[in-house]
């Protein structure tokens, strides 16, 4: 399958899978506090990548100015330098896309952006965004010390909506069904930086 066909498929998915998340969002409306600007979800992570998202995520890059390529090419160059240099295990950064705490190619972003924020299932556990525990999502709800959901602090909201966990990990989302159904391969998954590095 040629390489057009495949990210058409792929954003026959994002079409599919936009439409999942929105309705889960708003479901979760009473506890979901993000904003335009937030940009702590942008900010020291991995950002993992499969190679088709890579390849849309450069599709909307090609479409920005001159400038605000410049922009991000230099902060791609400086985080592989950071990365170079770095020498622990699980290297973070901040999204080289992200300018002025807002995202430059927010239509070509990758899944992990358009998922994070709710609650979600991994390895049969309810995970909790990290901006929870930063007074963000879910943190109207979330007992502080036992590190659950409180029925109670959800009661007092007067809401008939409860947090619900949603099956929106990144191994879920990305998994081969997916690509069965929507006729595209995801291809290899590595962190967003490593795609530049030569």
């Amino acid at each position: 399958m040629d390489n057009e066909t495949q990210l058409y498929n792929y954003m026959l998915y994002l079409r599919f899978l936009n439409s999942k998340l929105s309705g889960f969002f708003d479901k979760q409306k009473p506890f979901i506090f993000c904003k335009e600007g937030c940009a702590k979800c942008c900010k020291n992570a991995e950002f993992p990548y499969s190679y088709i998202e890579h390849q849309y995520l450069m599709a909307g890059y090609a479409f920005l100015d001159e400038d605000t390529q410049e922009m991000i090419f230099n902060k791609i160059n400086k985080i592989l330098s950071d990365k170079r240099n770095y020498k622990g295990e699980g290297f973070k950064y901040d999204c080289p896309f992200l300018i002025n705490d807002r995202c430059s190619v927010y239509n070509y972003r990758g899944i992990v952006c358009r998922s994070f924020g709710l609650l979600y299932t991994k390895n049969d556990r309810v995970k909790v965004p990290f901006c929870c525990f930063e007074g963000l999502n879910y943190s109207n709800v979330m007992n502080p010390e036992t590190k659950k959901i409180s029925e109670d602090k959800v009661k007092s909201l007067k809401t008939d909506l409860f947090p619900y966990a949603y099956n929106v990990s990144y191994d879920f989302l990305t998994n081969k069904d997916f690509e069965k159904g929507f006729e595209f391969s995801f291809g290899d998954k590595k962190p967003l930086i490593e795609w530049f590095e030569k």
